[in-house]
């Protein structure tokens, strides 16, 4: 079995980094989540995964879970430093990347900084493949959305928004916006530094046209071979098409769809989601 470690905080550059490492064997694999979220939003993943004797890192981003909040740079460029920073500190040569949403944008940037560290890639309803974007983050990123956050969040909201999307889900309807992923996301948007650290991320990768920055001339840099895409057909918050175009500019990529999936496909099924990075990770060791 593998070897279970609590939750640690480094200090790095005046910024304090929270990560949980499983022990296990083989080059890691390093699991990124979205922006809003934490690692909390993986689930039960690192453990499934721990379970087949996979070395796992999982890591709360800057500005998010118990990482610090504090204003300063939450660029890609800055996201991936911080996660080289944090591999260096732990001893590490190479890990496998696996980015959700933003995580999968943090992974895309950490790969052109640091090729000679990246062993492979799975983009998981990656963001930095495309312009659309859910027109909610892009309303966020308006000046001024501050006070309405912070006005339209609070414990009378979102009770009500919990309740709303637990009635809907009793007839089989599950609105992305009403999803518990979701409300838990808003209810740390409560909280003022969450709220400041959030928006700045937001700001440095959506404006209201949809996402500013882009991977995709730079994708040719890639051995397609090493790079897994898995995408929900029903993602409300970046379309599918997205990852369907760059498997295409990836020869030797390979692309996964689940049925039925919206934006966290390792929610919807995670005994699927598990086996496809265990397989992945494998072919590429």
């Amino acid at each position: 079995m593998a070897e279970v470690m609590a939750a640690t905080v480094l200090a790095q550059h005046g910024r304090e980094l929270a990560y949980r490492e499983i022990a296990g064997t083989g080059i890691p694999i390093m699991l990124i989540h979205g922006i809003g979220s934490s690692s909390v939003t993986w689930g039960d993943i690192p453990d499934r995964l721990a379970a087949t004797g996979a070395h796992v890192i999982v890591v709360d981003l800057p500005g998010h879970g118990q990482s610090s909040k504090q204003p300063g740079d939450y660029s890609l460029g800055s996201l991936a430093s911080s996660l080289r920073d944090l591999i260096d500190h732990l001893g590490i040569e190479r890990v496998h990347l696996v980015g959700h949403s933003l995580g999968g944008g943090v992974s895309l940037q950490f790969s052109y900084q640091f090729p000679e560290r990246v062993q492979s890639i799975v983009l998981v309803s990656s963001g930095g493949l495309g312009v659309e974007a859910f027109t909610g983050l892009r309303a966020a990123a308006l000046p001024g959305s501050e006070l309405a956050i912070r006005w339209a969040l609070n414990d009378r909201t979102l009770a009500a928004a919990s309740w709303t999307g637990k009635q809907l889900s009793r007839i089989g309807l599950t609105p992305h916006a009403l999803s518990p992923g979701a409300i838990e996301t808003a209810s740390w948007l409560a909280d003022e530094d969450r709220r400041t650290a959030f928006l700045s991320t937001l700001r440095s990768v959506v404006n209201v046209k949809g996402q500013r920055v882009s991977a995709l001339e730079k994708l040719h840099l890639l051995n397609g071979s090493s790079v897994l895409i898995i995408w929900g057909d029903s993602d409300p918050m970046i379309p599918m098409e997205h990852g369907v175009n760059a498997h295409g500019l990836l020869p030797g990529s390979r692309l996964v769809i689940f049925p039925g999936a919206t934006h966290e496909p390792h929610v919807h099924d995670p005994q699927r989601f598990t086996d496809l990075i265990v397989e992945h990770s494998q072919r590429n060791s």
